[in-house]
């Protein structure tokens, strides 16, 4: 696919040393990044910046009534997004992290309202992808890393996919190459000491419940 000239993102490969810093750097000043991870491509902005959050909604074309989840790199930056740990989730932790598991947290009463969409939680994970771990380090610890797509299609698992949808709107590219098939992350709440399932994914209910038994 030949891109217009004029088109304001650029692409960069993960072949490159110095893609992660370039990345962090583009999510650091406000601006938008689409990067690998394990299941899709996902669009990267700073989860703390209200005017990043705001742009990344518009080109998604995604109601505000749906929170993003975020990634982190490591479990030491729970602490900056959620007020608590809760102990059921320990051993899921331990086991599925870093992988396509979700939790979802009591959120910090701190956090931008889009990031939560006023539910008052948020939903984390580490990715076991290379690329999105170590542009999320190189980021501060923490990024968004909500599906790139426009709301209600497919995730982009392609760079043609992702050109096609915003390449006049997102300011990066980070080119991992075609990601093959993969379901999206699996989401878990808890409750009264009991897990919920939000969403099935990649990691089946069936894994989580002989881990938990």
């Amino acid at each position: 696919m030949k891109r217009r000239e004029t088109s304001r993102c650029r692409i960069i490969t993960i072949d490159r040393p110095d893609y992660s810093r370039d990345a962090a750097a583009v999510i650091r000043s406000g601006g938008i990044a689409a990067i690998p991870t394990e299941t899709s491509y996902g669009l990267a902005v700073d989860p703390f910046n209200d005017q990043a959050l705001k742009q990344l909604f518009e080109i998604k074309q995604r109601p505000s009534s749906k929170p993003v989840l975020v990634l982190i790199d490591d479990v030491q930056h729970l602490s900056r997004l959620t007020i608590t740990t809760p102990a059921i989730y320990q051993p899921l932790i331990e086991r599925y992290w870093p992988g396509p598991l979700t939790l979802i947290f009591p959120a910090r009463p701190t956090l931008p309202s889009l990031l939560t969409a006023g539910t008052g939680t948020i939903g984390v994970r580490i990715s076991s992808h290379q690329a999105a771990t170590e542009i999320c380090s190189r980021a501060g610890g923490a990024i968004t890393a909500t599906s790139a797509n426009i709301s209600g299609q497919r995730p982009a698992r392609k760079v043609t996919d992702l050109i096609d949808s915003f390449e006049e709107s997102i300011d990066l590219i980070v080119d991992g190459g075609e990601l093959g098939p993969a379901p999206p992350s699996t989401v878990l709440a808890y409750r009264d000491d009991r897990l919920l399932l939000v969403r099935e994914g990649s990691i089946a209910l069936a894994d989580i419940n002989t881990l938990q038994s």
